[in-house]
């Protein structure tokens, strides 16, 4: 039975970062993923004047309440989603100038309802060529605080970055969300904050965060449930088994869901107090899924849906149109060049049954869950190769390397 240690993860160990970085004291991150996102997140902490000692297991960072170190930063995002969103809002509470740019493809991803609603909490800031996207400066004097509308519905990042920074202002913040995607992620970080001293209430669509700052600890980062889908899919469609340690019924990440749905196309699944396990039964069945809540995991589910029974319909993720790539399409073309028969909607993806043809490069779109999900599909498609297959390097390093011994161990 493969065991597969998947590393930390991304959505957690950014958020541990910046939380590390506004704490009152030296934190110590036990397992952070180690990848282009988080290493890109590290520097830039790291270019505001924070210090961060990085040993192969640990980093720890010196948090600093009052905000960077330096009074000017140049900071370069990377592709990372969470460094350009997150790493604003975290210098908004410091006093200086900060300019922050990241790739063409970051570039392109929309960050104005996040800019918007800090300039509504009095912070200075500037889109330098196109509104609402990077480059930006920031002109920080301090955050007052006090109360704010935010449209989420795009990225539940936009609401994780202002309740991040809620502590460090100086009233607190009281944030009335208009639309929210990806729910479970804000779960993710008001768990945290708690690990980190700090209780967020909620009325409603509002969330109430209090000031006061964090208070420094040793927090442990667990396995990457959304990579982790990849291996659980691949026991599903192989009629293989393979079990994750770290990934039990106190996991702090929505994406493990998605072994409920593998559950629902008749794959066997055992989650325990700190392992999650799954095997195929050699069926597959078709369904219709509402995937809003672990829109992460939709490339994986769409990778292995040929091989089901029935026609798979998955419903509510317009936002996976607006991450990395568009993933609706892309999953689509890709799709199609394997022979299946695919439509899309706004929101949606319905694939039908079919045979993946072999030989078939993937198109990625520098998109690293693109390219990890169609290896998936690969398992029972022979000769899939990709245009860019480096590009897993933002989350997973080693992929490749660790999916070739799971090949070789599902035989």
């Amino acid at each position: 039975m493969p065991v597969v240690d998947i590393p930390g993860s991304k959505s957690i160990t950014a958020r541990a970062l910046f939380l590390a970085a506004a704490a009152d004291g030296v934190t110590t991150l036990v397992r952070p993923l180690r990848s282009d996102d988080t290493e890109g997140f590290a520097e830039g902490l790291v270019r505001l004047g924070y210090r961060v000692g990085r040993t192969p297991d640990t980093w720890q960072v010196d948090g600093r309440p009052e905000g960077p170190a330096v009074t000017e930063a140049d900071v370069y995002c990377r592709d990372g989603a969470t460094t350009a969103r997150f790493l604003p809002a975290l210098a908004a509470a410091g006093h200086g100038t900060y300019r922050f740019d990241a790739s063409e493809q970051m570039r392109r991803r929309p960050l104005l309802p996040l800019t918007r609603a800090l300039r509504d909490l009095g912070v200075k800031l500037r889109h330098e060529e196109k509104e609402g996207h990077h480059p930006l400066t920031v002109e920080a004097a301090g955050v007052e605080g006090g109360e704010v509308t935010l449209d989420a519905g795009l990225s539940s990042q936009y609401l994780t970055a202002l309740l991040l920074l809620g502590p460090l202002t100086r009233q607190g913040l009281r944030i009335t969300v208009t639309d929210l995607v990806s729910v479970p992620y804000v779960e993710i970080t008001l768990a945290m904050m708690r690990a980190f001293g700090v209780r967020v209430s909620r009325e409603g669509d509002t969330f109430v965060v209090p000031p006061g700052g964090y208070r420094a600890t040793t927090y442990a980062i667990e396995p990457d449930a959304s990579t982790a889908s990849y291996f659980f899919a691949a026991a599903a469609l192989t009629g293989g088994e393979v079990t994750v340690p770290g990934l039990g019924e106190g996991a702090l990440q929505g994406d493990l869901a998605f072994v409920d749905v593998l559950r629902r196309m008749g794959a066997h699944v055992e989650t325990g107090a700190d392992r999650t396990t799954v095997r195929g039964t050699g069926e597959l069945r078709g369904l219709t899924v509402n995937m809003r809540d672990i829109s992460d995991t939709m490339p994986t589910l769409a990778a292995i849906a040929p091989y089901a029974s029935g026609p798979v319909r998955i419903e509510d993720v317009a936002n996976t149109r607006v991450k990395e790539c568009d993933r609706l399409e892309a999953c689509a073309e890709n799709l199609r060049r394997l022979g299946v028969a695919v439509e899309t909607g706004p929101d949606w993806i319905e694939i039908q049954p079919g045979t993946p043809a072999s030989g078939v490069e993937i198109k990625s779109y520098g998109d690293h869950r693109i390219v990890m999900s169609f290896a998936v599909a690969g398992l029972r498609a022979p000769g899939i190769s990709f245009d860019d297959p480096g590009c897993v390097r933002k989350t997973f390093p080693g992929f490749h390397e660790e999916f070739a011994a799971l090949r070789a161990a599902l035989g």
